[in-house]
């Protein structure tokens, strides 16, 4: 498998890469991650199943389109494909450190240009990709309220049925939350989509970096709602992005609706608490 990978990579870059190590790094919580060096340059491989070829396909693509608003720092895709029983995405390495208040802040400000600059005349995507491992639907729609009220939390809470949720109002939580969103007309920006704590660093240079992503065209609350669930952010990051384009007071109306949709899917991947979790926001909004 190593041989193909380190084939591949050299093809995609035009050299004559040859893998001389690879050492297990964090992956995520779905895949195998590996550092693999040469004598002159390092990557980042992911390892997954090798039916899983498209989820890495679609996760290339989104770093592609944030790369292109050229706003934050995002390891460069190199190469994906199928190796023996695994397929695998290769992107650039990036050394990750803790980062300063300066960095968190500048990190608001470059996601708020990423949001700004990255934008589209509808909701949705160029195709249908995974949050976690977790199908997310993407197909077009001009209506942002329909478009998260169905392809969000209504399919979410249909795959919840299946593993006797309890959610027996699933119709009403559809229903209530497309009536709230229906007034609320954003942009449609190039969003993260899984904008946890997890998916985002200062890099060795000081630079704000996010990795990982979900991507589509929808609100950018949603990315911003994410980043206060499982550990929040630094104040500084959300001082920073509201310097280059402040939140509307209306945000934290819509926030624990956003954030419906994470805490829906970890139910669905993990089950446990997630299930209370869910419940207890599902009556607020309602």
């Amino acid at each position: 498998m190593w041989q193909e990978i380190s084939q591949a990579i050299a093809q995609a870059t035009n050299t004559d890469f040859q893998i001389q190590d690879t050492r297990s790094v964090s992956g995520g919580c779905i895949n195998q991650g590996y550092q693999v060096i040469g004598s002159s340059q390092q990557y980042f491989v992911k390892l997954n199943q090798a039916q899983k070829i498209e989820m890495f396909q679609a996760e290339a693509l989104g770093l592609q389109q944030m790369i292109a608003t050229k706003t934050l720092v995002v390891p460069q895709p190199v190469c994906s494909g199928i190796a023996g029983n695994s397929s695998y995405l290769v992107l650039e390495w990036l050394d990750l450190g803790r980062g300063s208040s300066d960095g968190w802040q500048e990190m608001g400000k470059q996601l708020a240009l990423m949001h700004k600059q990255g934008t589209n005349s509808q909701f949705g995507w160029n195709l249908n990709n995974t949050i976690g491992s977790t199908p997310q639907i993407n197909d077009w729609s001009d209506n942002w309220a329909d478009f998260f009220a169905e392809q969000r939390i209504g399919y979410q809470l249909n795959l919840a049925k299946r593993k006797d949720s309890g959610f027996n109002n699933n119709d009403q939580v559809v229903r209530v939350i497309r009536d709230q969103l229906a007034e609320h007309q954003p942009v449609a920006s190039l969003v993260h989509g899984d904008l946890w704590s997890g998916n985002a660093d200062i890099n060795a240079d000081g630079q704000p970096t996010i990795f990982d992503p979900a991507s589509y065209y929808g609100d950018r609350e949603v990315d911003i709602a994410m980043t206060e669930l499982f550990g929040g952010f630094p104040a500084s990051f959300y001082q920073g992005y509201d310097q280059q384009w402040q939140l509307d007071t209306s945000y934290k109306n819509r926030k624990n609706i956003y954030n419906l949709y994470h805490i829906l899917n970890h139910f669905n991947l993990f089950g446990g608490s997630y299930s209370h979790q869910a419940q207890r926001i599902i009556q607020e909004i309602i």
